[in-house]
């Protein structure tokens, strides 16, 4: 444990700040934005707004994995679980505090907004606890994927091998997280069935992974920038 706790306080001070800042930003805009569903206009795909974040969290938890190792990218997700726990709660109160929301003054419909308002930032324990566990499974298992297909690889640089880890690990992982969830959550209190979970898990996964292969150019990029810098500090 001690062990544990030496390496997680020296990954905090070696690892980059934005690469880390990134991951926890993208971790609790996911969860927030995860409340709005998304009108695609096809009754088989289901999204939220959450992948507007979600490509970033896994995409930084890639380059975590690549420049720092699956264990220093497992430590940082679940710092960053932690913290939107954490953000989770402060929204909670903030819900909770007496007043108005400036979007609710409409005439005629200030209570009803109000209290939507404040019930969207609050969240759903239910929900928040099947994100947050869908998300930990997730992360471990992409972390963990990326670093094995890092090994087997024949070449450990370049941009492709980089796309191979990205792109094989975030799909796998990122099907697994909504799997889990739509399990949790969308089977168990709304009634879905395990077509609609299996459905939703794929086609979300797809969606993701095409938002992964638009920005893992520049995932690769800021690999290369952080291998870089570390190699200069060792010299």
């Amino acid at each position: 444990m001690k062990q544990t706790l030496r390496e997680f306080r020296t990954l905090l001070r070696t690892a980059s700040p934005l690469l880390v800042t990134l991951m926890v930003l993208s971790v609790v805009g996911m969860n927030l934005l995860a409340n709005k569903s998304i009108d695609t206009g096809l009754t088989w795909l289901a999204l939220d707004g959450g992948i507007l974040f979600s490509w970033l969290a896994f995409l930084s938890m890639d380059v975590l994995t690549h420049c720092y190792g699956s264990k220093a990218a497992n430590m940082v997700s679940v710092t960053a679980l932690l913290l939107n726990l954490f953000m989770a709660l402060i929204f909670f109160l903030g819900s909770r505090l007496p007043g108005v929301w400036g979007e609710s003054f409409v005439d005629g419909s200030e209570g009803i907004i109000n209290r939507a308002l404040d019930n969207t930032f609050a969240g759903t324990w239910f929900i928040i606890l099947g994100s947050s566990i869908a998300f930990l499974v997730s992360a471990f298992l992409n972390n963990f994927l990326n670093d094995a297909i890092g090994r087997l690889a024949k070449k450990k640089a370049g941009f492709g091998v980089f796309a191979l880890r990205s792109y094989v690990s975030t799909f796998l992982a990122q099907f697994g997280d909504n799997l889990i969830f739509a399990l949790l959550v969308s089977r168990t209190f709304f009634g879905w069935t395990m077509l609609q979970c299996f459905t939703c898990a794929f086609t979300g996964a797809v969606a993701e992974l095409l938002c992964e292969v638009l920005f893992s150019p520049l995932g690769y990029r800021l690999s290369r920038r952080i291998l870089a810098e570390r190699r200069e500090a060792v010299l």
